[in-house]
């Protein structure tokens, strides 16, 4: 039985345990010396030139983030040392301590500077808006809304950035805005003609305009929404934070950050002004619980039904097809059991993400098939899950005794019929508990699909916490909310074990 780690368990546990430990912690900088490692955090996937893989040598990153870290390390006398972590819950890992500092194009934002110490910006950002090279249509930003292709014009942007922001409030409902969890991902459906066009910092289309994954897109209008890149670190780190706003200073002063920036191609005019950049004051605001559940609540259950849709409509269609790829595993000729049996090793050999991937991004660089978020989500799952309902149902299927089937054909009737009228129910009896089972696992792998844009629960929670810092009530409603999804499943399950006891002890009887 396959299971997935989800961030779910972990955020709630952080979020307990995070304030009893906190004033146990020791100085951060003066454990930072002791141990003579600075250890920050970021993600890879949302590639260059930030953080990416050495082409050269997978094995380890590079980029202006990663020089910048060395910098850093080398002023406080350390080494640095790169966590990854998922973009979202970067904030949750600092306050755990499993990382010192955050530094990943993260903006600057009250929200975040209200809950974690924010340095003095280390770059000065702006967006830029991409479309296809050879789209005659999408010039400039107001031909977005004149509906270029006859329907609303669909922006991708990377998850939970300041890009999906200022979509949200400049456009928003006469745009669709989609989201992916890498930049390079949002690029890639515009380039394939899904999307009108994309908005990154002017950072990532300036490095992508000369790699495969920007080629085939062109700059639409003028850069928009200047903004702060900041390091964060922990509410009582201030020794620590004080070190960092001395390094971007006299590495701006004595020419080492502009090194860095041009190593990059991202030196420009607006980096001049960085040291008198200062961003606004932090939002000292703590909404009560129940302005949590009155304004997160409708927003959280969206999400919930979003759940619960792909669970309801992928199910049916594993279960239809696992029993068909059981059946001829068992019954087929010898070419259909050997197809049907590599088809089931490798769905379950490879991972459900892959399998999105594939879907979602690669069908339509290979094909003309183009599948909507929702489709794909649901044909992956059913797919993936289809494998899995495939040796349940064989398994079912073996358990009822031979001579069943030689009664069935001496009375006359056809392998079909004797399949169809009296295994198949006798199997589907026996296979309902670990198929419910499987049902119920489902509303939680459904967190996968957040790959390819579909938000449901867990990433919903995600973005949620990581935009508002309520991380415990959050925990505790996405958790309720599970709960609800599934209890009534668990009850189901335990009703039909009774019912089938119960008329196996009768028939004996």
């Amino acid at each position: 039985m396959k299971r997935r780690v989800h961030h779910l368990p972990y955020c709630l546990a952080l979020a307990i345990l995070a304030p009893i430990a906190a004033p146990l912690r020791a100085d951060t900088l003066d454990t930072i010396r002791q141990r003579g490692v600075l250890i920050w955090g970021g993600d890879q996937e949302g590639g260059g030139p930030y953080i990416y893989p050495d082409p050269a040598d997978p094995s380890r990153v590079i980029g202006f983030e990663v020089d910048l870290a060395a910098l850093f390390a080398a002023e406080l006398g350390v080494r640095p040392q790169f966590q990854q972590a998922d973009w979202n819950t970067l904030p949750e890992l600092l306050r755990s301590g499993t990382i010192d500092v955050i530094m990943n194009g993260y903006e600057w934002t009250p929200e975040r500077a209200g809950r974690m110490l924010a340095s003095r910006p280390y770059y000065l950002y702006e967006m830029q808006l991409l479309a296809k090279a050879d789209d005659s249509t999408i010039n400039d930003w107001p031909d977005l809304e004149r509906k270029p292709h006859g329907r609303t014009p669909q922006i991708s942007v990377l998850r939970g950035t300041a890009a999906a922001t200022y979509i949200r409030t400049r456009f928003a409902d006469r745009v669709e805005l989609v989201e992916y969890d890498g930049t390079t991902d949002a690029m890639a459906q515009v380039r394939n003609g899904l999307h009108e066009a994309t908005l990154t910092d002017w950072v990532a289309a300036i490095y992508y305009r000369d790699h495969p994954s920007g080629r085939g897109l062109k700059f639409v209008g003028q850069p928009v929404e200047p903004g702060f890149y900041v390091l964060f670190a922990r509410q009582e780190d201030a020794r620590l934070v004080a070190a960092l706003n001395t390094t971007i200073e006299k590495s701006f002063r004595d020419g080492r950050l502009k090194a860095i920036y041009d190593k990059y191609h991202i030196w420009n005019a607006t980096q001049e002004k960085l040291l008198d950049a200062k961003p606004g004051a932090a939002s000292t605001v703590r909404p009560s619980i129940a302005d949590i559940i009155t304004t997160y609540g409708p927003v959280m259950l969206k999400a919930a039904g979003m759940t619960v849709l792909l669970s309801v409509s992928s199910m049916p269609i594993a279960i239809i097809v696992g029993l068909f790829v059981a059946l001829g595993r068992l019954y087929g000729p010898g070419p259909v059991r050997f197809a049907l049996a590599a088809y089931v090793e490798v769905l379950r050999g490879t991972p459900v993400m892959l399998q999105l991937y594939v879907l979602y991004f690669l069908l339509p660089e290979i094909s003309p098939i183009a599948l909507s978020p929702l489709v794909a989500a649901i044909a992956g799952l059913a797919i993936n899950y289809s494998a899995y309902e495939a040796e349940i149902y064989r398994a079912g299927l073996q358990a009822i005794p031979r001579g069943q089937m030689e009664a069935a054909l001496a009375l006359g009737m056809s392998r079909p019929t004797a399949l169809r009228r009296i295994i198949v129910p006798q199997a589907v009896r026996i296979v309902i508990p670990p198929v419910t089972n499987d049902f119920i696992a489902l509303f939680k792998d459904t967190s996968v699909c957040s790959v390819i844009t579909i938000t449901e629960l867990t990433k919903q929670y995600n973005v949620m916490a990581n935009s508002t810092g309520a991380i415990l009530p959050l925990a505790l409603m996405t958790a309720l909310l599970y709960m609800a999804m599934s209890y009534p499943l668990s009850i189901v399950t335990r009703r039909l074990e009774s019912k089938m006891s119960g008329a196996a002890h009768g028939g004996h009887a």
